[in-house]
């Protein structure tokens, strides 16, 4: 190796890490290369096959190059980035985010240890095929297939690689998507092609959301759903074991299991147009002369442009960072982030558009902008889901999360003669709200979360994005062919009438967990004793009410707007939701708080102190 190794660096730096002009001077800042040059392999033919090396040859390269780039500007677009470092003794069970699966797949930042490792990625992938085969009950008639995709992500082909390993090991077949969606994945599980090998058993999605790009992870689905929580416990401890077991070098792969690859996107998109040439009477162009931007925030979602969009017509000119780049280097993909939502925004004024659209990174989530330039998003998606579902279903129930408006709840209730129910955060709590409602003979046909993740009825309960989007554009499509005035018009003239509130913000609270105050005690019985006095001494305030029928901490109406301070799910924080229609009310809502919050010595409350404060 030592007589190659020059070449080695030659080629990483050329043929791997190519880092664009726009992104030099911020990778340089992040160790470069440094998610580039994980398992090297020997040269074959010319060409590099990285499997494994030691971490000191590693960094010695890594030093290496970290002289060798600065010659020059170069664009990275590399695949192998994920550390083999089976050696490492990783914590499965902190690699759960509720119904999924989250890590650090690549090195590169400071304090951010790789935890998500081929060894650990394929030992995933073994058990979740273990975990299929007892819930599928095989009986050794055919093999199961399950699908694998994954986002734009640097450290995506390489985990690729290693669940592919993971599940032929296993004994199953593995169909390769590629870059996907999401809901592309669930879907397969569901479509009935067999030139497209479906449906397949099971699915898992290779993607970290919103996360920055040194992280990755995994959502898993079978024709029921994605997977709850108990689940992915069960799958990471199944996990724990197998990773005990083997090296990852894939010598267990049992004899006859196949890897395919297909290309599915095809027949999602495909049936995505179908969907809105269906609902505007089968027009070939239902949205022809209408002008749509397409922010896909450098994710899997640039497809919708040139393969939803045009084919219905509709012009595209204008949309951007539709490639897809695994830095994300013009802002986070998440429509909840201000700087996206700038972006999309002026996107849509500068080419005078009818609509944006805008996708987080593996297009589960979605938001909208007006021709105005109004942003459409959280609250106000919300209540055009929910005007666009009520026109089809009086009546019918809406789920939501828990930090949703008041204004929300009276635009549903009172203006659109439908019912809201306010659960916990989390999309998979929502949609599994809506479905337990259901099967008790409630109708629900809409969950969705202020986060963008949404779900219909008829569409299988799948949080899908780019369906959302769909709603949207089955909507201008109708008023078109109505003769109706073009433009978002049609659009914006749904959610006329939500009170929205002067003031709302969220500021977090966290608990210093090793603080002596504590006594022992996990973070979230320190915060549930929070919770606990502020229910107490907001009983004995007059003007504050409590929320009669609350899912999630203690919500709290008083001063014409409301307060949630609830616990986060996972981390040692209080996440506190403030509403007013002034500042000064706000305040008096802060201070309500901030009188329970005092108490506990370990609780951080400079935010809200902050708040209170300069407000």
């Amino acid at each position: 190796m030592a007589a190659t190794s020059g070449t080695i660096i030659h080629n990483v730096a050329a043929s791997h890490c190519r880092y664009q002009n726009r992104k030099f001077a911020v990778q340089l800042q992040r160790d470069s290369c440094a998610p580039c040059i994980q398992n090297l392999l020997p040269i074959q033919g010319g060409k590099l096959a990285w499997n494994s090396i030691s971490s000191m040859h590693v960094n010695s390269i890594l030093k290496t190059q970290s002289v060798f780039i600065r010659r020059g500007n170069f664009s990275c677009n590399a695949t192998s980035v994920v550390t083999d470092s089976s050696s490492l003794a990783i914590d499965f069970t902190k690699l759960q985010n509720g119904s999924d699966i989250r890590g650090v797949a690549i090195e590169g930042l400071e304090g951010e240890p790789v935890n998500l490792t081929q060894p650990v990625a394929e030992a995933i992938a073994t058990a979740f095929a273990s975990w299929l085969l007892e819930k599928k009950k095989a009986d050794g008639s055919r093999r199961l297939s399950v699908s694998i995709g994954h986002d734009s992500r640097i450290s995506a082909k390489t985990l690729e690689s290693a669940v592919s390993r993971g599940i032929t090991r296993a004994g199953l077949d593995v169909v390769l998507y590629g870059l996907a969606s999401t809901p592309a994945m669930f879907n397969s599980t569901l479509t009935q092609n067999e030139e497209f090998l479906c449906p397949v058993d099971g699915a898992i999605m290779i993607t970290a959301s919103h996360l920055p790009y040194n992280r990755n992870g995994f959502k898993f689905f079978t024709n029921s759903g994605g997977l709850g929580k108990a689940d992915i416990k069960d799958i990471l401890q199944r996990a724990a074991e197998e990773h005990k077991t083997f090296t990852g070098d894939g010598s267990k792969e049992k004899f006859g299991s196949s890897i395919k690859r297909v290309d599915y996107m095809a027949i999602y998109t495909s049936d995505l147009v179908n969907a809105v040439r269906k609902a505007s009477g089968n027009l070939e162009k239902p949205l022809e002369g209408f002008h749509i931007v397409v922010d896909a925030g450098n994710g899997a979602g640039g497809f919708f442009a040139a393969k939803v969009l045009e084919p219905l017509g509709a012009i595209t000119t204008g949309s951007q960072f539709l490639e897809p780049d695994g830095y994300f280097p013009n802002h986070i993909p998440n429509p909840e982030d201000k700087q996206a939502m700038k972006a999309i925004t002026q996107a849509v004024l500068n080419n005078k558009a009818d609509l944006g659209i805008i996708f987080d990174t593996d297009v589960d989530r979605s938001a909208a902008v007006d021709s105005s330039g109004s942003e459409i998003n959280r609250n106000r998606l919300i209540a055009l889901m929910s005007a666009i579902v009520l026109e089809e279903h009086p009546r019918t129930t809406i789920v939501t999360d828990s930090v949703t408006s008041d204004g929300l709840t009276t635009f549903i209730e009172k203006k659109l003669g439908g019912k809201h129910h306010r659960f916990k955060r989390g999309y998979k709590n929502v949609i599994d709200e809506a479905i337990r409602l259901n099967s008790i003979g409630e109708e629900s046909h809409l969950a969705i979360e202020t986060s963008g993740h949404g779900a219909l009825k008829e569409n299988n309960w799948l949080d899908d994005g780019a369906y959302l989007m769909v709603k949207l554009l089955i909507k201008l499509a109708s008023a078109k062919a109505l003769g109706q005035p073009g433009g978002s018009k049609v659009i914006t003239d749904l959610i006329e009438g939500l009170e929205e509130p002067a003031v709302a913000v969220e500021l977090r609270l966290k608990i210093d967990q090793n603080h002596p105050d504590l006594k022992g005690r996990s973070f979230r019985e320190y915060g549930e004793a929070v919770l606990q006095l502020l229910e107490n001494l907001v009983e004995a305030d007059p003007k504050l009410r409590k929320a009669p029928v609350n899912y999630e901490g203690v919500r709290v109406s008083g001063f014409g707007g409301w307060f949630l301070l609830r616990l986060s799910l996972h981390d040692p924080v209080l996440p506190l939701n403030i509403e007013a229609q002034s500042q000064e009310d706000a305040v008096k809502l802060g201070l309500a708080v901030l009188a329970a919050a005092n108490e506990f010595p370990a609780l951080n409350t400079s935010a809200l102190d902050k708040f209170v404060q300069t407000s």
